[in-house]
């Protein structure tokens, strides 16, 4: 199956489904919330079924900060800090 959860929200998914799992056995002691378990099965996995039947993808690559805010720059001006030699 192909990843289509980002890694901080992987990470939310398994510390949020981990709580309301154990609320299971501790706190109410309800087992209604043993169906919470979904959300650490998905964020272990990285693959949430819901999101690729609805087409989403959150894991997509992101574009470089770099380049939205310095288009004009080339990569050894950026790799320099500064685009002008010399200046500190």
């Amino acid at each position: 199956m192909k990843k289509n959860v980002h890694d901080y929200e992987r990470i939310f998914r398994l510390l949020s489904g981990a709580f309301l799992t154990s609320l299971a056995f501790w706190g109410p002691k309800n087992k209604a919330f043993l169906s919470f378990s979904v959300l650490m099965g998905t964020g272990l996995i990285g693959t949430c079924p819901l999101y690729s039947m609805l087409g989403i993808n959150t894991r997509a690559k992101s574009r470089s900060l770099d380049s939205e805010y310095f288009p004009h720059l080339s990569d050894s001006e950026r790799a320099a800090g500064h685009p002008i030699v010399g200046v500190t």
